[in-house]
């Protein structure tokens, strides 16, 4: 679909059934007819694709340089008097240049498209009171869409019903932390964030369920209008650019003087030749041109952009790696807006030690030391109760695929999930040996999660707790220690994660709940 985003109601500031009635929708779903009548009027869902060169045009482009139009007039130069050697030199620097730019530019192009991936491919909708699942660019305003844990939102929702569901949405507002939604309708002037009974286009649900109803598709979603509004940026020079179009332009009018002056003093002072005196004054002006400065600045600007894309960040045009790399100061948050919005197990505490995690991101490559030697977990009691008591405590996946180790579920316990990997644990199998009967999900509300196992091997029933340490610590009274329980010193936990904390580390605990009492076994 293309053209101006249509302006919508807010649907977040009306009841559920409001919003049915105003998209014409019902509790059993669109018809084939109205689905096919709204796809003719909407559009299909998906990203309007931006006006892009032609690849004719983006090689020309590379061309749009003062010291490159100065070289151009060096090689015909050349070419008048016959040194075609000199010309063939002149030509190849401005070929390879163009080349260089020109593939550079291609490939940002490339990875830029990757952004209209972004819409879910695949959705479930109710349709004529049936369960369906159709491609996302299939969906309309008024489809019944149902959400659950590791679903990509296929387009804008209004919340109807949830069940324990919280959204990633750091791509639209940099908050690392999933929101909790709920049906409720919100005020009418509530910001983005703030939309709790919205489920946006291209967020992930990281936990729970939910049935929505689409309110907006394509470019009427909120990452289609972020994607028209990349598309009415403004280009801006760049210092280098400004820098190197002010010394082309100096140097052209120097080398244009000079080559006069030479050319005035031979004629008209020396009475030379005339044909001779132009020619000499030309070879002057060719050979004060700098013929080897836009490849070298095109080929260091290159090596630039390459080290970016190692690095995972998209350079559309070469020079604005030189802007980027001019940058002393970013101010910003920790919540993911310009990182890969992924958490690490840094550092675990137990009651008489502290451990390191080595190792970045969700790939479970690691291992843990202390005081700056390595350790063995096996070695450890302690440490490793803590760590299978993480992964019994949580409910996201961590799975391999092709591009690398991916997480379903929330960041905070992908890490734990991690950390609890790099000790060698398999999730599979501890799970297999405490099987999980109940569960008190996470909520913001209480900010904790609890979950019932049963030992197979002596038959004990087992509680794990997990949860903000403000909140849990209340109900603990013993910390584990090698040799045993002994009773908890509250203040002394306290003093060790706000020295944690200071190193911009967020804290969690983890506790066991047996013979009757809590007792704390770490503190990642």
């Amino acid at each position: 679909m293309s053209g101006e985003p249509r302006r919508e109601p807010a649907w977040h500031s009306q009841a559920p059934a409001a919003v049915l009635a105003g998209l014409a929708a019902s509790e059993q779903g669109l018809t084939a007819e109205q689905v096919l009548e709204r796809l003719a009027r909407h559009g299909h869902n998906r990203l309007p694709a931006p006006p892009r060169s032609g690849p004719l045009r983006r090689f020309l482009r590379q061309f749009h340089n003062v010291l490159i139009y100065v070289l151009l007039a060096a090689a015909l130069g050349t070419a008048l008097l016959q040194h075609w050697v000199d010309t063939g030199v002149i030509l190849g620097v401005v070929l390879i240049n163009a080349i260089v730019g020109f593939l550079q530019e291609g490939k940002a192009e490339q990875a830029l498209e990757a952004i209209r991936g972004m819409l879910s491919p695949r959705a479930q909708v109710l349709r004529d009171g049936q369960r369906h699942t159709v491609p996302a660019e299939e969906l309309v305003p008024g489809d019944l869409v149902f959400l659950q844990a590791g679903d990509r939102v296929p387009a804008d929702l209004r919340l109807l019903q949830s069940h324990n569901l919280r959204i990633d949405e750091a791509m639209l507002t940099g908050e690392s932390v999933p929101v909790d939604k709920q049906p409720a309708a919100v005020d009418a002037e509530a910001d983005l964030g703030d939309r709790r009974c919205m489920a946006f286009s291209g967020t992930l649900v990281a936990f729970g369920q939910g049935r929505a109803v689409v309110v907006g598709t394509g470019a009427d979603t909120e990452i289609g209008r972020i994607s028209m509004l990349l598309g009415e940026v403004e280009t801006l020079i760049t210092p280098l650019l400004r820098d190197i179009a002010v010394f082309g332009r100096w140097l052209s009018g120097a080398i244009v003087v000079l080559a006069a002056m030479t050319f005035a003093f031979g004629y008209w002072g020396r009475h030379y030749d005339l044909v001779e005196t132009f020619l000499a004054a030309v070879s002057l002006a060719v050979a004060a041109i700098p013929e080897g400065l836009p490849a070298i600045m095109t080929i260091t600007l290159a090596i630039g952009v390459q080290r970016m894309a190692v690095r995972n960040a998209i350079i559309r045009r070469l020079p604005a790696v030189e802007t980027l790399g001019s940058v002393t100061t970013i101010c910003t948050d920790k919540t993911g807006t310009l990182t890969r919005n992924e958490m690490t197990v840094k550092t675990l505490l137990t009651a008489e030690e502290q451990f390191e995690v080595s190792g970045v991101g969700y790939e479970p490559r690691g291992g843990f030391s202390r005081a700056g030697e390595a350790v063995e977990v096996e070695h450890h009691p302690v440490l490793a109760e803590a760590l299978r008591s993480i992964l019994l405590c949580n409910d996201a996946e961590l799975q391999q695929r092709d591009d690398g180790w991916q997480l379903e579920g929330d960041p905070t316990e992908g890490a734990l999930v991690v950390a609890g990997l790099k000790a060698g644990l398999d999730a599979r199998e501890v799970a297999r040996r405490y099987p999980r009967a109940d569960v008190i999900p996470f909520e913001s509300l209480y900010k904790f999660m609890v979950t019932l196992h049963h030992h197979h091997e002596d038959g004990h029933g087992l509680l794990f707790l997990k949860g903000a340490p403000e909140r849990v610590l209340a109900v603990c009274d013993r910390e584990r220690t090698r040799d045993g329980d002994r009773p908890l010193d509250l203040p002394r936990w306290e003093r060790r994660m706000e020295t944690v904390a200071a190193l911009g580390h967020l804290a969690s605990g983890c506790w066991r709940w047996r013979s009757s009492r809590w007792t704390r076994i770490s503190a990642p």
